[in-house]
């Protein structure tokens, strides 16, 4: 079975397209969303549109939970509390519905699926160390195989193997199946890693392979949109740089 995974698209219409145009090439078997489909972009509602019907699991990113109130953002910066209210406008009712409806976590036969931290998942906390990884087992007690997170916009991942805890960062990642991972898939809509390009991922369940792949689209567009859509242009500046 072919997986396809993505994550954080933001309202990025120009990535997602792509990105879900390399998915249909490759033929793939079952789509995973692991949540983010609206904030900081000017497509919050299109994005929603192409998501929803395609995704056989899917979880709640932070900025879907404020969109639709599940979650307090008054602490948030100014920008980015705009960005929300006016994602909320733009939502037609069956993609607020959608979204009020998404779970926290998921599963199936392969993978476990959360946006943020396993640990606490309706809390969104963010993974970048090995130490908090210690600390989810500390609180979660046996991890699963794999784990499928997002929230970050960076393709981190870990391998954890009795009290050892490696962190990676590859193109690809061939899951063994005596030890259990937290993997990162990156962002489709708004990368963090300095690479302006949209990433998502693939997993093989006959090979046992996991791949990151980097995907060029119409930045320029996207940031335009931004602009017109008179959200804070720092959204669109920095898709050129991924950051």
């Amino acid at each position: 079975m072919q997986y396809a995974i993505f994550s954080d698209v933001h309202g990025n219409l120009e990535a997602l397209r792509v990105v879900l145009g390399f998915f249909a090439e490759r033929k793939v078997d079952r789509y995973v969303f692991l949540g983010d489909a609206v904030g900081y972009g000017a497509s919050p509602d299109e994005v929603c549109d192409l998501i929803r019907p395609l995704v056989s699991h899917a979880v709640l990113g932070n900025h879907d939970a404020a969109v639709v109130g599940r979650m307090p953002f008054d602490e948030y910066y100014a920008a980015a509390r705009a960005s929300l209210d006016w994602c909320a406008r733009q939502l037609k009712p069956i993609n607020k519905q959608w979204l009020v409806d998404l779970p926290y976590t998921d599963s199936d036969d392969t993978f476990a699926y959360c946006h943020g931290s396993p640990a606490l998942p309706e809390a969104f906390d963010y993974l970048f160390s090995k130490k908090q990884v210690r600390e989810v087992a500390a609180i979660k007690g046996p991890l699963p195989h794999v784990t499928l997170i997002g929230h970050s916009h960076l393709t981190l991942g870990f391998r954890v193997q009795d009290t050892q805890v490696d962190s990676m960062v590859r193109s690809e990642i061939l899951i063994d199946e005596d030890a259990s991972y937290i993997l990162t898939v990156g962002s489709v809509g708004q990368p963090r890693d300095r690479d302006p390009r949209a990433c998502c991922c693939t997993y093989d369940t006959d090979e046992g392979i996991f791949r990151y792949h980097r995907l060029e689209y119409d930045v320029l567009t996207a940031r335009q949109r931004v602009h017109d859509a008179g959200l804070s242009p720092v959204f669109g500046d920095r898709l050129l740089v991924g950051m």
